[in-house]
């Protein structure tokens, strides 16, 4: 098993920082994007914002699919053909002459990124020590904020720059390199037992986690604070690079570093949970996301940013939260329960879309606010709900040994 002290854990790790960091740039390349492809292709806002939403869709139907898969044929092996995929159509993407093939390129390039995300925990699970794993995932994690950012950057500088094809062809020779590094990187599997997939198991694990009503409503919490927090992102850029502000695409990328902040709120999250309850801190998290768009509101490049940089610290001091109740709450297959925590995750990116454009059409960015707030405020229920479920619990386990104990007298 690999330890945290040795050479070995630092090519891994470093492997699957990479790894990460490739695919998310290449998830949320197109989002800075947004208003030049509407324009390229003649299209709507909407219409555009798909060429994101649809890589979320089949990224977060495809998860489920990975993690059995990767259990009968083995980790490196799939995760090495995937990223090759992923390099190849962002590629593609670059050659694209028309807003249907770019469409369809960007659903097969999400069923490809889902590949790693899926995995690569598991894979730290068989190779390396409980130890070092703790490790290595904190560390992986936060290759996909800095692929997040990434890929914005290169999206908004370099598509400003030379258009969208010209950000694709420089996102697939970045990819190129990541899907290298990674490939000689990364140990091969020493400890892997194969195991026959079965579809009957998926299934069966995942009944079981939707007949788990602790796990549902994280499902939800999670899966509709993503709905409106990524889309948001995507509508502020419309606001952004219109009058009065007339920011370049490179300048609206810049806005993304706002994510910087939601690294400190899922270290802090940690931390809160010594002093509250979890579903208390979903709680929180959430209001702050209201508060953050409320902000926003006021007509100031300054106060935009701002409201940005609160959203980001409430969505990812909730979203981690509602991720670590989710494996704690987990009776038995945690692993399929936290890939279906993602399923929700990416399906409510899907779909905030669809949702949040009547809002924009009919008010612009105040409606998408006061859409946002409708649904944010459907959460906080769930959360305060979640929270009245764990203190009665609590008040039960606390009352049943003293119950027990005057019986047995």
């Amino acid at each position: 098993m690999i330890e945290s002290n040795g050479w070995a854990f630092w090519r891994g790790t470093l492997a699957l920082i990479i790894g990460s960091f490739m695919v998310f740039a290449n998830v949320y390349v197109t989002q800075p994007l947004l208003p030049m492809i509407a324009q390229t292709y003649d299209i709507s806002e909407l219409q555009a914002a798909s060429s994101f939403t649809i890589t979320t869709l089949t990224l977060g139907l495809s998860l489920l699919f990975y993690g059995p898969l990767s259990d009968a044929l083995g980790r490196k092996k799939i995760m090495v053909l995937t990223l090759l995929g992923v390099t190849l159509t962002t590629y593609a993407l670059s050659l694209a002459s028309d807003y249907s093939t770019l469409l369809l390129l960007r659903a097969i390039q999400g069923f490809f990124l889902a590949g790693l995300p899926a995995i690569a925990v598991a894979y730290l699970g068989d190779e390396y020590t409980p130890h070092a794993m703790a490790l290595a995932v904190g560390l992986y994690i936060s290759g996909n904020t800095l692929g997040g950012i990434g890929g914005r950057l290169i999206g908004g500088f370099v598509g400003e720059w030379q258009g969208p094809s010209a950000a694709f062809t420089t996102m697939a020779v970045v990819s190129l390199i990541c899907f290298l590094l990674f490939w000689v990187l990364l140990p091969k599997s020493q400890h892997f037992q194969a195991k026959p997939f079965l579809v009957r198991t998926l299934v069966t694990n995942v009944t079981l986690h939707m007949r788990n009503p602790v796990l549902v409503m994280c499902y939800v919490i999670g899966g509709l604070n993503f709905f409106i927090f990524i889309n948001q992102f995507s509508y502020i850029t419309f606001v952004l690079e219109d009058a009065p502000y007339s920011l370049s695409a490179k300048y609206v990328s810049l806005l993304f570093l706002t994510y910087l902040s939601g690294t400190v709120g899922s270290a802090f999250s940690g931390k809160l949970a010594g002093y509250l309850s979890q579903p208390k801190i979903m709680m929180i998290g959430t209001g702050i996301i209201m508060l953050g768009s409320l902000v926003t509101l006021y007509p100031s490049l300054v106060t935009i940013i701002i409201g940005l940089f609160v959203n980001c610290f409430g969505f990812f001091l909730c979203h981690s939260t509602a991720s670590s109740y989710v494996s704690k709450n987990a009776k038995q297959a945690k692993a399929s329960a936290s890939s279906l925590y993602l399923v929700f995750y990416y399906l409510g990116a899907s779909a905030g879309g669809f949702y949040l454009d009547p809002f924009w059409q009919y008010g612009g960015w105040s409606a998408v606010v006061l859409g946002s707030w409708l649904v944010l405020a459907g959460v906080l229920f769930v959360a305060f709900i979640l929270s009245r479920r764990q203190q009665k619990n609590e008040t039960y386990e606390g009352v049943k040994p003293i119950a027990g104990t005057l019986m047995s007298k």
